[in-house]
């Protein structure tokens, strides 16, 4: 349990550090490319003293080219670093405008921007929040967003919430369904204790959302891609 607590003291002061240096760079870099660098020495040293390794399948399906939705199942606080270290692809990270209140960690998502904040509350800033997302979107951004919202207390599969395809549908890009295996093993939820192990991402290929806009056409994206989520998560 000591080594568990010394390896969350390190990610805690990796994160941060990274966040320091994105303050630092803020006015001198505009593109996001230099950011997404840091993140990806962020999430490398912290799987590295954790011990735990990433292995991506399907790589073939996707053409980094372009910019998607990577859309994933959550089981885990290990999830975003195996995504950022593991997908080559600059993806940014949506949080909740909420953690833009921490010290240091918050100011650099803020400020870095990079990463897309999303007003979960009602009315009229949680809709400008989506359009600004889905701006960001259209515009070349990758993104990462959990289907789930949070994380799964069992690790099992939980279900969808509407809101990554209702700015799915807004942006008009193509989802990535992302199943990620073996990630609540290194790190449950509600568990201080990390185990090293090994995270594998799969990753489906691409799906259209439809054309049509409305609820009919965001849950039936939802199921498409929670359907495929499925299929790659082992039992």
């Amino acid at each position: 349990m000591i080594l568990s607590l010394l390896k969350i003291l390190f990610a805690i002061l990796n994160t941060a550090f990274v966040a320091i240096l994105e303050l630092i760079i803020t006015p001198f870099h505009r593109t996001g490319k230099l950011f997404h660098t840091l993140a990806r020495f962020w999430a490398y040293g912290i799987l590295k003293v954790c011990g735990v390794k990433v292995k991506v399948e399907g790589i073939e399906n996707v053409d980094f080219s372009r910019s998607y939705i990577y859309v994933s199942n959550h089981a885990s606080q290990f999830d975003i670093p195996a995504v950022v270290a593991g997908i080559p692809d600059q993806i940014r990270i949506v949080y909740k405008k909420e953690l833009e209140k921490i010290p240091i960690f918050g100011w650099g998502l803020k400020y870095g921007k990079t990463y897309i904040g999303i007003d979960r509350g009602r009315g009229q800033d949680a809709i400008q929040s989506l359009e600004d997302a889905a701006n960001k979107i259209r515009n070349g951004a990758s993104v990462l967003l959990f289907g789930e919202g949070t994380r799964s207390a069992d690790g099992k599969l939980q279900q969808f919430k509407r809101g990554p395809f209702n700015l799915a549908l807004r942006a008009g890009v193509p989802i990535v369904p992302v199943a990620i295996n073996g990630s609540y093993k290194v790190l449950p939820k509600h568990s201080f204790r990390i185990r090293p192990g090994t995270i594998t991402l799969v990753l489906s290929s691409p799906i259209k959302p439809p054309e049509n806009e409305g609820k009919e056409a965001e849950l039936a994206l939802r199921d498409e891609v929670r359907a495929a989520i499925e299929r790659n998560l082992k039992k």
